[in-house]
């Protein structure tokens, strides 16, 4: 995986820097400081993860009953018009549907870690019914603006990073990010809408 030579880069160029300045400044030290900063860091990496496992073991709960309880399914007819009008290609019963929903509702509530699988398994359903294999279909770019884009109603994820880190006001962001995915969100969207030739003005 190409994350796996990120790391392998970021080790390499730390183990440079350190060598060149224990050579060219003589600093007998800088080795010994690299060490303690990679075990303190560790930790606070472990500490931030563990408050962030609680929030988001909760809302993975919670979509996990409503996906059991048929909610997701009542939710994709709900919206089976309009996300029929964004991917027209995708039939109603598109094994796809429920992913993306899924995908969004969690992007919705700032849950990234849990909205990447959903969104891997629906790239991989539209990906088995594309005509063309080495090319994204349509729905498939449609739903990556709208999956990048990022609308996020309640940003969890980053008010409970905030928290961790000590914030006065972790929420405090709440408005800047609601504005900010919104605009970028309808920006991508109306994009891609107008370059596939998606009328967004009809009745769905």
């Amino acid at each position: 995986m190409v994350l796996n030579y990120i790391w392998i880069g970021f080790f390499l160029i730390a183990f440079s820097v350190g060598l060149m300045k224990l050579v060219i400044f003589h600093d007998l030290e800088v080795f010994t400081r690299i060490m303690n900063a990679t075990f303190e860091y560790a930790k606070t990496g472990f500490d931030i993860s563990l408050g962030l496992t609680g929030v988001l073991t909760l809302w993975l709960g919670l979509m996990k009953i409503g996906e059991k309880g048929g909610v997701v399914r009542i939710f994709s007819r709900a919206l089976g018009p309009f996300f029929h009008r964004l991917f027209p290609e995708l039939g109603k019963d598109h094994p796809a549907v429920g992913p993306i929903i899924m995908n969004i509702a969690a992007n919705m509530l700032g849950l990234d870690n849990a909205a990447t699988p959903l969104g891997l398994k629906a790239m991989k359903e539209m990906q088995n019914t594309n005509p063309n294999r080495g090319t994204a279909s349509d729905p498939m770019i449609m739903f990556l603006v709208l999956n990048t884009s990022g609308l996020t109603l309640i940003p969890v994820t980053i008010m409970v990073y905030r928290y961790q880190l000590g914030a006065a006001d972790p929420s405090d962001i709440f408005l800047p990010i609601l504005i900010a995915t919104s605009f970028s969100t309808l920006a991508g969207l109306v994009s891609v809408a107008l370059y596939q030739r998606i009328n967004l003005l009809d009745k769905v």
